[in-house]
Order: C-alpha cells, then sequence, then structure tokens
C-alpha cells in the first residue's frame, strides 16, 4: 500500500496500531479511574491535606528515580513485553486494593503503597509505549497516528476521572475492580500488537550508555529546543492548576462551575487533536509549533483577566488546542529524529521533562498566586511563555525551520 497517499482513515486500519491505541487508552482509563479513588479514599480516612500531598509525591517520585533505568531497559528488550509486565503488576495491585477494600484492611499506608506501586509501573509504561509507536506505523504515518492517540488519551483522561467517581459512589470497591479488569485488557492488547523490531545490539550498561539519552537530546538542537520549549510554556503558563481559585473567588460559579474549568483543555485538546488527525500539518510545522505555544501564552492571558465564565471556558478551549498542536509536533520529531535503539532512553527523559514541568508549573503558579494573586500569577505565566517563545525563535532557529514531519 502507498503509505503517502493511504486514505486518511488508514491508520487504525494499520496492522498493530488498533492493539496499540486500545492498549493506551484502557490503561490510561484504568489509572484515572483507580488514581481518583486512591485520592478520595486517603482523604477519606485522614483528612488531611498532607496525605493528598503524599500521594502526588508518590506518583512523581518514581518517575523520577527510574527515568534512566526506564530508558536503558526500553533499548534492550521487547517493549511489548515490557508494556504487558507493567499493566498485569498494575492489574494485580487494582485487584488488591478491591479485596483490601472489600474486606476493610485498606489503610493510609497500604493506599501510598499501592500509588507508588502504579507510579513505578507507569514511569516504566509510558515511555517504552511511546517508543513502540515507530515500530507499528511507517514514518509518513507518524504524525496522523500522534494526533489519533492524543485523541484518545484526551478522551480517556475526560471519562476517567468521571468513571473512577461514579464509580466510588456506586461503590468504594466498584472502582478499582474495574480497573483491575481494564489494565488486564490492555494487557491483551500490547501482547496482541503485530510489528516489525528486530532487537538492538545489547551494549554493556555504564554511566555513557545510562544517560546517552540526554546526550542524545542535548546534540540535536531541533529536539532540545522542542523540549525544552514545551517544558518551560507548560511551566509558565499553569494557570490552570489555580481553577479552584478562579472558580469560587473571581468567576462565583461554584463547584459546577469547576468542573466545566477543569473540561475545556481536555475538550480543547481533545477536538484539535481529531483535526490534525483528520488534516496532519504539511509544511512550516516549527513556525506553527511556535504560532501555537505564542497562542497559548495569549490564552492564558485572557483566562486570567476574564471575568466571564463563557469566556474563560473558550480561552480554555484554545489552551488545550494550542497545546495539543505543540504536542503533537514535538511528539513526532522525537520519534523521527530518533534511531530506533535510542527511543527508550530519549522518550523516558522527554517524559521526565513533561512530569516535571507540569508538577514544577502547579507548584510555580501556586506560589505566584500565594504572593500576588491569581490573576496576576496568571498574567505573568501567559507573559512569561510568550516571552520564552520569542527566545526559542533566536536561540534554535533550526527548529524554526522545520518543514514538515515527514520521516
Amino acid at each position: 500500500m502507498d503509505t503517502v497517499h493511504a486514505p486518511r482513515d488508514s491508520v487504525l486500519k494499520h496492522p498493530g496500531y488498533l492493539n496499540f491505541a486500545a492498549s493506551r487508552v484502557f490503561s490510561s482509563l484504568s489509572f484515572q479511574c483507580a488514581a481518583i479513588a486512591m485520592g478520595w479514599m486517603i482523604y477519606d480516612k485522614t483528612h488531611s491535606a498532607f496525605a493528598l500531598a503524599l500521594v502526588g509525591l508518590c506518583q512523581f517520585l518514581p518517575m523520577v528515580v527510574l527515568t534512566f533505568v526506564v530508558g536503558h531497559v526500553a533499548d534492550r528488550f521487547d517493549r511489548r513485553r515490557i508494556g504487558l509486565i507493567c499493566q498485569l503488576i498494575e492489574a494485580v495491585t487494582a485487584a488488591v486494593l478491591a479485596i483490601a477494600t472489600w474486606q476493610d484492611w485498606l489503610t493510609p499506608a497500604g493506599i501510598l503503597v499501592a500509588v507508588t506501586i502504579m507510579g513505578a509501573t507507569v514511569a516504566f509504561e509510558r515511555p517504552t509505549m511511546a517508543a513502540l509507536l515507530p515500530n507499528i506505523v511507517p514514518s509518513s504515518m507518524l504524525q496522523r497516528a500522534v494526533a489519533t492517540s492524543t485523541s484518545m488519551m484526551q478522551t480517556a483522561l475526560i471519562i476517567g476521572p468521571s468513571l473512577g467517581g461514579l464509580l466510588y459512589g456506586a461503590h468504594p470497591v466498584a472502582p478499582f475492580a474495574v480497573s483491575a479488569v481494564m489494565f488486564t485488557a490492555a494487557s491483551i492488547n500490547v501482547i496482541s500488537i503485530r510489528m516489525s523490531w528486530t532487537p538492538s545490539k545489547r551494549e554493556p550498561v555504564t554511566l555513557t550508555s545510562v544517560f546517552a539519552g540526554v546526550s542524545f537530546i542535548k546534540s540535536r538542537p531541533v529536539m532540545l529546543g522542542t523540549i525544552s520549549l514545551d517544558l518551560f510554556a507548560v511551566l509558565l503558563g499553569g494557570a490552570t492548576a489555580l481553577l479552584p481559585m478562579f472558580a469560587r473567588d473571581i468567576l462565583h460559579a461554584g463547584p459546577w462551575g469547576l468542573g466545566l474549568l477543569r473540561a475545556a483543555p481536555a475538550i480543547g485538546a481533545l477536538a484539535m487533536s481529531i483535526v490534525l488527525a483528520r488534516r496532519p500539518l504539511s509544511s512550516n510545522v516549527g513556525k506553527k509549533m511556535f504560532a501555537a505555544v505564542a497562542v497559548f501564552g495569549l490564552a492564558t492571558i485572557v483566562f486570567a483577566v476574564s471575568t466571564n465564565i463563557a469566556l474563560s471556558v473558550v480561552a480554555l478551549l484554545v489552551v488545550g488546542a494550542s497545546d495539543t498542536v505543540s504536542v503533537v509536533v514535538r511528539s513526532s520529531l522525537v520519534q523521527l529524529l530518533t534511531p530506533d535503539e535510542m527511543r527508550g532512553r530519549v522518550n523516558a527523559v522527554n517524559s521526565l521533562f513533561i512530569g516535571t514541568s507540569n508538577q514544577l508549573g502547579e507548584f510555580e503558579s501556586g506560589m505566584l498566586a500565594g504572593f500576588m494573586g491569581p490573576v496576576a500569577a496568571g498574567i505573568i505565566g501567559g507573559v512569561g511563555t510568550i516571552v520564552v517563545v520569542l527566545l526559542w525563535t533566536r536561540l534554535f532557529p533550526d527548529l524554526a525551520k522545520v518543514k514538515t514531519l515527514q520521516g
């Protein structure tokens, strides 16, 4: 089949892609569902904000600690089997949580142990699965494949927390039991993926080989530029972390308004990913990425100054849509510019950057809001994002020259 002139929906018909996408969606739904239940349960048991902070820390620390180990493992072994092992461990963990909840054995310490185990498996699973995609579809279909996968993941991010909350409301055992079933479905799909892959020669484990992903990214200005641009944009433009403050104190919208505001970026991201799956970026990709990040900054400013719930929702829709352009371009460039024997290590570093920017972005926005108020924090973040775009066009001129995402 001529992959360049393939039908637009052909990525779903490509051997292995549907199993890949199903595995990621089931896994994401399961994690979101269980995470909501674990957070609610530990707060219900402790009534402590500190305990909730520990939940976030137990999710984040394994990714930081394991990043370089993850990358090396993903480049030495069959990535499908790594995904299978991770998802089976997650399924067993969810099943144990269901049984412990049913028997009333579950303690706050037990929940934190479960969160840590899931955080560690996710640290392995996400970069490994990302590195798997170029082995499934040809480079000419990669952008469409990334956009389609992104749309599915955004749908999971919208549905997962709501599903977890509804199931927990029905019975505390339900979200964990359903998560165990969906993690099992994810594992069946990942091992069913059809692809062509030849294991690379296993080089000795040294400090140089473990940190090769960092060295590789530093030596490629286009890749370093796109990853760092996204890092600083999310770090500075994290006003969405302040949504409860905006909903209550500025928009006076109440809990329903907070739910609407939280959903808006994901809905915008989903809409844009569907557009990019049907009409992939075909020219001046680098300039369009810079423009999208600048729009992200402008939309953040509009959200920060808005006192109207409708305008705020529109601004957040634009935030999500513009961020998705950056995500698709970054993900596609990282995959296209990285040789297969390095993809595990490079994707692990990329995942660490993304996780760090999200976590530190929320911290930065919260600290600024504490000192200056949420509106000033949002404006500073949006302006900072636009300044970063202007600086990056000078620091990484080769990124602006990228014309296409074709391999």
